[in-house]
């Protein structure tokens, strides 16, 4: 399990929403605290709402939502009431001048207590727009349904970060996310790391990639049988692109693969099928999480608190030649179960072929499951998977927004479908980079007639998701939170501050998510940094990749720039020439471009330079286990880069004073260079003034 004690946070989490899943749903909209907050009472649910807030003052009413007109201000109680103003003077009585605001007693004009409030602009949002337009009525920011001439805050894209071309605010895609996590690149990303730390990734099943792979796929495939005839596998084929269980089936021996037709324009990922699954109502499931992406640089990861549980249809059998066909029996996907004729709609979040995650939780809790456990293993399946996809998406962020030129930031909710198996180990199936964000369902009333029903259990789960990453992002937060601490700074300066009420009314206004639930997106990185810090090891490998790029944009290293990168780190030896580095070059490069689809850069992509990188680290740190081989050679690198930087900062401040005013000695950090690492084992590295990676961790 996690270390430094998680497991009673997240505990917390799953048992007041499995409480909260048994229970009716007496509204649509339910208030629920988050557990995990210490000295927070719980809600109950049925309980009465909590009053609202201190009434901000006149100034602070709704601004622009063209759909709902502005509330009037509430009244205040009778002792609080303050006297009506006389006609021409200001609400406090003094005479109003045209052209000037109105100052209060604090000595803060009324634009002081009022901000604008947050715009988004939905014009591309697609099936997640109910879900969203429901989240923004409820954070009473303004919405663009139709877009903006004038810049938003915040771009809602339903597909992919090149829906719209935007160069400011805040945009809930990361370009290059969807090719980072169809099936054949989240493979070879999560290989990568299975390479260098094999216990740690093995909750990915064992894939080969189609049809590259196909003659491997076959041999290992023998060899496993020779040496255990008893072992009777069975494989799933899911094509590259294939959404929604598309063009999926199940075989029991390598030539029952499809490759007529449409595997070579189609190319596909095969791996060993999960054949003991953990079943309830013996039927099999899956569970749909939902992680926001907050930010590449640095590193943050929230995990949303409850997720949906989706059922086959057909009870469970292991595969067999007689059902390896039945799709509903082995299949998972919503999208083709709901077709099934035993498929059940349900409004209730503990019954049906949708449920939420907290209910089945509570179910397995129920009968003596040590539910803290599954939560911390399934907590460390999506750090590790994502520190598995980063190093790629900073490549792409790079291209799409290169340092120096304008362009929003980023962030992105993800669709972790992961199974439980028997013996509750979670097995990652696959990432999605646009989860449905639908909250609702066809339902057929007649024959080919149907009509979209709202669905309880999906509003639940997706708008608290969508609510709270929008929070989470809130671009005003911080300019809220200081025009806060200033107004109180105000109020507390005078002596006998009249109108007491009205600071705590001005507190209450300070906090405009008072009357929303406790958020349900919980912070597990940097929380847990120190715990996965180690497995970093390719995220420094594409600071290095991306130093050496040159052209700002490009994504793919020329020759020029992989011979300064042997140059610069000091790798050419008596062992490895330059020649002999243009040569694996040119026969790395070679490999992975025919394996890519996309030609339109020549050059060595990230993927082809870890390759090379790991077979320098083997030539050069010998005896080692890989992953120490590759950290001993990013010390190296990061050291004789750091030395470099140092060089180039000592020449620039030369080059801007005269000869005369320069000191005979440096500074103690010219005069003492950082020790090299010593070779065979990995040591801290001391960047220079240009730091190339991230903080030195020990690997042991």
């Amino acid at each position: 399990m996690l270390r430094g004690s998680p497991e009673r946070e997240l505990a917390a989490w799953w048992e007041a929403e499995a409480v909260a899943a048994t229970k009716a749903q007496a509204a649509k909209e339910q208030v629920r605290v988050d557990p995990g907050a210490a000295g927070e009472p719980e809600r109950k649910a049925g309980e009465e709402q909590p009053k609202e807030p201190a009434p901000a003052p006149p100034c602070a009413a709704e601004e622009g939502d063209a759909r709902f007109p502005p509330r009037p201000p509430p009244t205040l109680p009778v002792s609080l009431a303050k006297p009506e103003p006389v006609s021409g003077l200001c609400p406090h009585g003094k005479s109003r001048i045209k052209g000037r605001s109105c100052k209060r007693s604090s000595g803060q004009p009324d634009e002081y207590c009022s901000l604008r409030p947050v715009t988004v602009d939905s014009s591309k949002a697609r099936t997640s727009l109910d879900a969203l337009k429901i989240s923004i009525r409820q954070l009473k920011w303004k919405e663009f349904p139709f877009g903006r001439r004038l810049p938003c805050d915040i771009y809602w894209h339903g597909v992919s970060f090149h829906d719209n071309d935007i160069f400011s605010g805040q945009v809930n895609k990361f370009p290059g996310m969807t090719e980072m996590v169809r099936k054949i690149t989240l493979s070879r990303a999560v290989r990568i790391m299975q390479n260098l730390f094999p216990e740690e990734y093995n909750f990915y099943p064992r894939s080969w990639i189609l049809p590259d792979e196909f003659q491997l796929f076959v041999a290992q495939v023998r060899m496993v049988k020779d040496g255990d005839p008893s072992w009777k596998p069975t494989f799933i084929v899911k094509p590259d692109s294939g959404c929604q269980g598309d063009g999926i089936y199940l075989i029991k021996d390598p030539s029952d693969i499809r490759l007529s037709g449409t595997l070579q324009s189609r190319p596909a990922v095969v791996q060993e099928y999960i054949c003991k699954p953990l079943l309830i109502d013996k039927l099999k499931f899956d569970i749909r999480l939902y992680v926001l992406l907050k930010s590449l640089e640095p590193l943050e990861i929230y995990i949303a608190k409850d997720g949906l549980s989706r059922f086959c249809t057909e009870p469970y059998q292991e595969p067999s030649p007689k059902n390896l066909h039945h799709i509903f029996m082995h299949l998972t996907n919503y999208s083709l179960n709901i077709h099934s004729g035993n498929f059940i709609h349900s409004d209730s979040t503990s019954t049906g072929s949708k449920r939420t995650f907290s209910s089945i939780l509570y179910r397995l809790s129920s009968k003596g499951v040590d539910i803290k456990k599954v939560w911390s293993d399934i907590i460390s399946l999506v750090i590790k998977t994502v520190i598995a996809l980063t190093p790629e998406l900073k490549v792409f962020y790079q291209s799409d927004i290169p340092a120096g030129r304008p362009g929003p930031t980023c962030f992105q909710i993800l669709g972790f479908d992961i199974l439980l198996m028997k013996n509750l180990k979670p097995i990652l199936l696959e990432v999605n980079a646009n989860p449905s964000m639908r909250i609702e369902h066809e339902q057929e009333l007649s024959p080919g007639v149907f009509e979209n029903v709202p669905s309880l259990v999906d509003e639940e789960v997706k708008v608290a998701v969508i609510r709270d990453t929008l929070r989470l992002m809130d671009p005003l937060k911080k300019k809220r939170e200081s025009q806060s601490q200033l107004l109180g700074k105000s109020l507390a300066s005078k002596e006998n501050p009249p109108h007491s009420d009205l600071a705590s009314a001005s507190q209450g206004n300070a906090n405009p998510d008072a009357h929303l639930p406790s958020i349900c997106l919980k912070q597990v990185f940097p929380k847990y940094a120190k715990q996965f810090n180690y497995l970093r090891l390719v995220d420094r490998m594409a600071n290095l990749f991306i130093r050496f790029l040159g052209i700002k944009g490009t994504m793919k290293l020329g020759p020029t720039g992989f011979r300064t990168f042997i140059r610069n780190c000091k790798l050419s030896s008596s062992s490895l020439s330059m020649a002999a580095a243009d040569i694996l070059y040119i026969d790395i490069t070679r490999r992975w471009n025919s394996m890519t689809v996309d030609q339109r850069d020549s050059g060595m992509c990230l993927q082809a330079f870890v390759e090379a990188f790991f077979y320098l680290a083997q030539r050069k740190f010998k005896m080692l286990p890989l992953h120490e081989q590759v950290a001993s050679l990013i010390d190296l690198c990061e050291y004789h880069l750091s030395l470099l930087d140092e060089k180039r900062l000592v020449c620039g401040r030369s080059g801007t004073s005269s000869a005369s005013r320069l000191q005979p000695s440096g500074t103690p950090q010219e005069a003492a260079p950082p020790a090299p690492p010593a070779e065979g084992r990995p040591q801290p590295c001391t960047d220079g003034a240009h730091k190339v990676s991230h903080s030195r961790h020990t690997v042991s």
